[in-house]
């Protein structure tokens, strides 16, 4: 992480690289199946309860994720999502061997892939103004693309990159969104490079989404992107703009209700607004003061407006639980079975 004079609070500052938390990975530790032999089996038009698997791994390079999938099956989850953590790891780590292993292990624990994700670090380029960063990008988004087909996913996942021109205090620049305790005279700040051209970035990255999406569908994949703060896509307006330039239905929305409300967007207007392009939704909790992401169900998230709204646009994809760590939160598996047990009344 970056320690320039510009400090996060720790637990602003908590990213997809880091451990989340303490949260055991011993599946041997649980009762197997337990709540997985009696989950309902989801009907065509009803929502679905994922999981994302870095809920109980954390996102260094070849993190292995098979240990989460006992237990995610175990807590009565429909679904999970799986990630790339690193570029390397398509040769380390997501081997033919490892891809047999995992869909043994999900068709076990009766988990649908529900989306393949590409962690930033493995894309971040895709923003790029240099054509050939950009096109190495597009070789390894096509590399996910081949292993997120092996695993039965419907769809490939990223979270809009930002421009490279802009740089912050943090290594990943969507958690600079606030200075808790500013010292005097400290200013908020994002470095933006001499000569950055907004019309040029953002032209390119249109250009380099019909690349994504092409590649994508060549594999028989969707393509969903997800909004951060600070992204080239921070919202559903933005999202919005990019399909039109696109108009492909086959790309949407990966809505993030945390981050979206974070960003002082009502997740159920977010989600009226992107209508028929969503594609999947990450639920979080969130605290009062709309800065952090407390365990779920003890947060300020308006849950049942968002299962509300997402019924009214017609939305029957997954809504999977990605849950940030803190010191002394309770287990993350008790976190998990709470939001299994409130998904399931609303649904």
């Amino acid at each position: 992480m970056n320690r320039s004079r510009h400090i996060i609070k720790t637990q602003s500052s908590l990213t997809r690289r880091e451990f989340l938390g303490t949260a055991a990975m011993a599946a041997s530790a649980l009762p197997h199946m337990t709540m997985a032999q009696e989950r309902p089996s989801p009907t065509r038009g009803q929502l679905k309860v994922g999981c994302l698997s870095w809920c109980f791994h954390n996102l260094t390079p070849a993190a292995d994720p098979e240990p989460a999938l006992d237990i995610i099956g175990a807590l009565g989850f429909d679904g999970v999502e799986l990630i790339v953590n690193a570029r390397r790891d398509f040769k380390d780590f997501w081997t033919e061997a490892k891809v047999d292993r995992l869909n043994q292990k999900l068709e076990r624990n009766k988990l649908q892939v529900s989306q393949f994700v590409l962690f930033q670090p493995v894309v971040e380029e895709l923003s790029s103004t240099d054509p050939a960063a950009r096109e190495q990008a597009l070789d390894y988004f096509e590399a996910g693309c081949r292993i997120g087909k092996k695993l039965g996913a419907p769809m490939v996942n990223i979270v809009a990159p930002w421009a490279r021109e802009l740089k912050g205090p943090t290594e990943y620049l969507p958690r600079y969104y606030e200075i808790e305790n500013p010292r005097p005279g400290q200013k908020y700040h994002i470095d933006i490079a001499e000569g950055f051209d907004w019309d040029r970035v953002w032209n390119a990255y249109v250009e380099t989404t019909k690349a994504c999406l092409s590649r994508a569908k060549a594999h028989g994949l969707k393509f969903s992107i997800e909004q951060h703060t600070h992204c080239l896509i921070p919202d559903a307006a933005s999202f919005l703009r990019l399909w039109d330039q696109i108009g492909d239905d086959d790309l949407g929305y990966n809505l993030d209700a945390g981050w979206t409300l974070l960003q002082r967007e009502y997740p159920p207007v977010a989600i009226h607004k992107i209508g028929r392009h969503l594609m999947n939704v990450h639920m979080r909790d969130i605290d009062g003061a709309m800065r952090l992401f407390p365990p779920f169900g003890r947060g300020v998230m308006d849950v049942q407006a968002i299962v509300t709204a997402l019924k009214q646009v017609g939305f029957d994809g997954f809504v999977s639980i990605e849950q940030d760590m803190h010191p002394g939160d309770p287990d993350i598996r008790d976190t998990c079975r709470e939001y299994v047990r409130i998904m399931r009344q609303y649904l």
